[in-house]
């Protein structure tokens, strides 16, 4: 269809427009059903890759575990051997854990919290371990504490263990685990800011009562996250505690550990009963981690809905336990 301007006497076709409107339509009506294509495939990549590499191992270690039954399967997980590697591994975190609680707490409220010399050195040294190879971080301590080290000499002389006992062990496990706590709590702190801390100083509340009553609940969610992720590291590690251990049966085997034993020696069915246990601590963990991931978001969400207080004046969401503590 042809127009004729009536002042200019341009001439307009209108037939062309008509078939890049269509044409227009046509792309914009497949673009959607490509995109929703190409996101379906991401998935089912994902969820393969998950399958293959994760779900499947898994359940293997159960059924082969279970395999000869479940009374074969608790059979090994009774042996005298297997008992002193369960309890060396929870003794090693027990141990790990709350020294790196401890860290982590007080490393990240220096660091978020305060400016000094050396701050960018210390946040280097922390995230060390994540960079080193557990196997080096053990062979280093070897050159330290093994019998040809530094102060392996000194150590043999004032009759102290370190290497081939269980004060190694802890050593190179904590060495391995130190970031995990501090790691979650730095970023946290530095978001929330010190608005609350330096509105109860202002209510006259000490630097301890701040830190305790203010800082810690505040961050309380991401350390459970941090200690949860220190305490599945801790009783998995394998190479750093497998350099510095010596292998001594009932006295230096953690689980994977004696893991490996059972399956060099064609215990094949014991060495996945006792891998079992150790990928049951894994789900438990694994468990707790999301439920507290949940909780610290909707934590997060409330927060942000609430707002912060200004420091004049402030009456944020902990005022009354400040008050309470400072007496104001």
């Amino acid at each position: 269809m042809t127009v004729r301007h009536r002042h200019t006497g341009a001439v307009h076709t209108g037939g062309g427009h008509t078939g890049a409107g269509h044409t227009g339509a046509g792309h914009t009506s497949r673009a959607p059903r490509a995109a929703s294509a190409g996101r379906g495939l991401l998935i089912a990549a994902a969820v393969g890759f998950l399958l293959l590499f994760l779900v499947l191992p898994l359940c293997t270690v159960f059924v082969e575990a279970l395999r000869k039954g479940v009374g074969a399967g608790a059979a090994a997980l009774v042996e005298p051997d297997t008992v002193s590697a369960i309890l060396l591994t929870l003794l090693t975190a027990a141990i790990c854990v709350p020294v790196n609680m401890a860290f982590g707490i007080v490393a990240a409220w220096a660091i978020a919290k305060h400016e000094f010399r050396g701050k960018s050195m210390l946040v280097t040294l922390i995230d060390l371990p994540f960079s080193v190879s557990p196997v080096v971080a053990g062979l280093s301590y070897m050159l330290v504490v093994g019998a040809q080290g530094w102060i392996g000499p000194w150590l043999m002389a004032h009759d102290l263990k370190i290497a081939f006992a269980v004060p190694g062990i802890v050593l190179v496990t904590t060495f391995v685990t130190l970031p995990l706590v501090a790691r979650e709590l730095i970023p946290l702190m530095e978001a929330q800011g010190s608005e609350e801390e330096e509105a109860a100083i202002v209510l006259g509340a000490r630097g301890w009562q701040a830190f305790w009553h203010v800082t810690l609940p505040n961050v309380r969610w991401g350390l459970l996250y941090g200690v949860i992720l220190c305490n599945a590291r801790a009783m998995g590690e394998f190479g750093a505690v497998s350099v510095i251990s010596g292998h001594i049966r009932g006295l230096t085997n953690t689980i994977p550990l004696q893991v490996e034993i059972l399956y060099n020696e064609y215990q094949i069915q014991a060495g996945f009963a006792v891998a079992s246990l150790l990928a049951v601590l894994a789900l438990v963990t694994l468990a707790v981690k999301t439920v507290v991931q949940w909780r610290h978001t909707h934590a997060l969400a409330r927060q942000d809905d609430a707002g912060a207080a200004p420091a004049a004046g402030w009456d944020g969401p902990r005022a009354p336990v400040v008050r309470a503590a400072t007496g104001a």
